[in-house]
């Protein structure tokens, strides 16, 4: 069976220093908010291009703590609306909705599967503070019109970087392009952890400083508490693997466009649609999604013939039961997506003969 994605064997890369790096945790006594922390933390700032990066449990709680401390400085208020793509992962809108803020439902474009940036404007109205652009499945989701808009109108642009580590837009790294940024580091990201992870990057001096106190009990300093708050802390040995796994994110990202770029050039099947790709700095291919009208029974064909993949996303979040007053709304294209969407496998430990067979096989389905 080829697998949909083998973690061990990822791991496996780069076992020593991941071994070296817990071993030198374990032997520090220190696990919380220490040296590997600060030495991540700083590590990924300076790769993603901002002044400051602030590690937390994971990447849901990273995109809670963004509108969370815009609503503590007073830049956002309760009931106001962010706009977010109508077919994103159910994360993006559980952040917005988590802090008393309304999801306002974008459409996807159909080609790129990130926001219409055309479909935006009309869509904003006076209780608008915030863009969330979703960088889904790897590919930049920011254009210069939605900055614009942005401008404009003076909101606030939040991106779920969740999906995107090392993705460019004309040179600067997702995760720099807004006011501040959500990161993932669950363990199948392009950069995760051996456990749960997640940051926020910005280069706002005070939100920065909010987001900490709130990740830490609402504490700035002990036993004072300013805000309300949680415990939402990345710990010592997941940023000291981290560390590690960043070193190497960019190479990783090389195989994965390789991998990409056969996809796309060998998948002859006309039953099949390969992801639109305009510029390849901004893929890093997270996940490789195809589109079949006829979905179900390629993902059966292939399960058969000994591959695995996976849906990214089955059901819309508009569509789900944690949001049932959306229930009745209808979003024809993310909906389309939703429908036809299939995951093939996608990851730097695949081999050669491994996506030579999966190409074989979609280009071999009678459709």
């Amino acid at each position: 069976m080829i697998k949909f994605l083998e973690l061990q064997k990822i791991t496996a890369k780069y076992a020593d220093e991941i071994h070296e790096a817990v071993n030198r945790v374990v032997d520090s006594g220190w696990y919380l908010q220490g040296k590997e922390n600060e030495k991540f933390e700083y590590n990924y700032a300076a790769y993603i291009g901002t002044r400051y990066a602030i590690g937390c449990a994971n990447g849901l709680d990273a995109l809670v703590w963004i509108f969370r401390a815009y609503i503590e400085m007073g830049v956002i208020q309760p009931g106001d609306e962010v706009i977010v793509p109508a077919n994103t992962y159910i994360a993006s809108m559980l952040a917005i909705s988590e802090n008393g803020l309304k999801p306002v439902l974008v459409e996807p474009n159909i080609e790129t599967l990130q926001i219409d940036e055309d479909r935006i404007e009309e869509a904003i109205t006076e209780r608008t503070k915030a863009i969330l652009i979703v960088h889904l499945y790897g590919q930049c989701a920011y254009t210069d019109k939605i900055g614009a808009l942005c401008e404009k109108y003076s909101l606030k642009l939040v991106e779920d970087n969740a999906q995107a580590h090392g993705c460019k837009f004309n040179g600067k790294r997702t995760g720099s392009l807004g006011n501040a940024a959500g990161h993932s580091f669950y363990p199948g990201k392009n950069l995760g952890a051996l456990g749960d992870g997640g940051a926020v990057t910005t280069d706002d001096e005070e939100l920065a400083k909010t987001i900490r106190a709130l990740a830490n009990y609402g504490s700035q300093r002990k036993y004072v508490f300013k805000y309300k708050g949680r415990n939402s802390r990345l710990d010592e040995i997941q940023a000291a693997i981290l560390d590690v796994k960043l070193r190497h994110l960019d190479e990783d990202g090389v195989i994965r466009k390789q991998i990409a770029k056969y996809y796309i050039e060998h998948i002859k099947n006309s039953c099949i649609v390969t992801p639109a790709v305009k510029d390849w700095d901004a893929h890093v291919f997270h996940i490789f999604t195809i589109r079949s009208d006829r979905r179900d029974e390629l993902q059966k064909y292939l399960f058969e013939n000994g591959v695995q993949t996976l849906i990214h996303y089955p059901i819309p979040p508009h569509k789900q039961e944690c949001y049932k007053e959306w229930n009745d709304l209808s979003f024809p294209i993310t909906e389309q997506i939703h429908r036809e969407v299939l995951s093939l496998p996608m990851s730097p430990a695949l081999t050669d003969e491994e996506v030579e067979k999966v190409v074989e096989l979609l280009n071999a389905w009678e459709c």
